[in-house]
């Protein structure tokens, strides 16, 4: 990768690449300088054939990210260079995970502790979410006389029925872990002691799926949220097309007929 990473750490394991926000200081608060190294690392794991899965995790045990670093935007609001609406477009870091719409390896969120403001933006822009009993969520940027631009305010009123939503938007009212199972907004809720194990779970089932067959999931699944049925039958999606034509369509099959385990290429 160029450049030092300072607020980041990435590693590679297999097929999987590891982020891990790291200002447990400040309990991983995201400044500009965050965002342009998560730029860099978005970046490889997209370009890196190698990379079938991704997980986001925030270092220490109080937080997954606070969100905005505030002391940071404090000094911008003296310089008066603190206007900001939705989305991150001119803004260091750009696209950010949370307007990389097409980013189409799966994503998993592991949360121990706070994921508040951009940091619940953060794992409401991944695919899976896995919480610990400790974990706590809330976009109280209403608080603050901001709003949850890095897709809070659309992703939460989608993901929550609309008037839950609406009700922790307006007041930035904390929803815990438990709370956030019971909407179905967190895929598992598990002791902190066994927060690795269960992710580690989620990793070898997705391993053991083909890539190709996930990625096309993830792209048809996340166009079908706003888009009408008859429409979706009807829609190209570009790693459907690569799916169909690719050499694991075949090979599954093929696998299941002669009572082996699938060798995925994906291609």
């Amino acid at each position: 990768m160029a450049g030092e990473l300072t607020r980041l750490r990435y590693v590679k394991k297999g097929r999987v690449g590891y982020v891990t926000l790291d200002r447990p200081e400040v309990l991983n608060a995201m400044d500009l300088r965050m965002h342009e190294e998560l730029r860099g690392v978005w970046d490889e794991i997209e370009a890196d054939d190698d990379v079938w899965v991704v997980v986001l995790a925030g270092a220490g045990e109080r937080a997954f990210s606070v969100g905005q670093d505030l002391k940071e935007l404090a000094e911008r609001v003296r310089a008066g260079t603190s206007l900001s609406t939705f989305g991150s477009r001119g803004r260091p870091g750009y696209p950010r995970l949370t307007e990389r719409f097409a980013f189409a390896k799966p994503v998993i969120a592991r949360v121990q502790g706070f994921a508040m403001g951009g940091g619940f933006e953060l794992a409401l822009a991944c695919d899976i979410i896995v919480a610990a009993e400790d974990a706590v969520f809330a976009l109280p940027e209403a608080k603050l006389g901001l709003v949850a631009g890095a897709g809070g305010v659309f992703r939460l009123a989608q993901q929550l029925p609309y008037r839950a939503a609406l009700g922790h938007l307006m007041t930035g009212r904390r929803l815990t872990a438990r709370r956030a199972l019971e909407y179905g907004l967190v895929n598992d809720v598990v002791p902190a002691g066994e927060l690795d194990a269960c992710v580690d779970g989620w990793v070898r089932d997705i391993l053991r799926c083909a890539p190709l067959s996930v990625r096309a999931i993830k792209e048809a699944a996340a166009q079908a949220v706003t888009t009408p049925l008859e429409r979706s039958f009807a829609t190209r999606h570009v790693w459907e097309e690569r799916r169909m034509h690719s050499r694991d369509a075949l090979e599954g099959p093929l696998a299941f007929v002669e009572k082996r385990e699938p060798e995925w290429t994906c291609t």
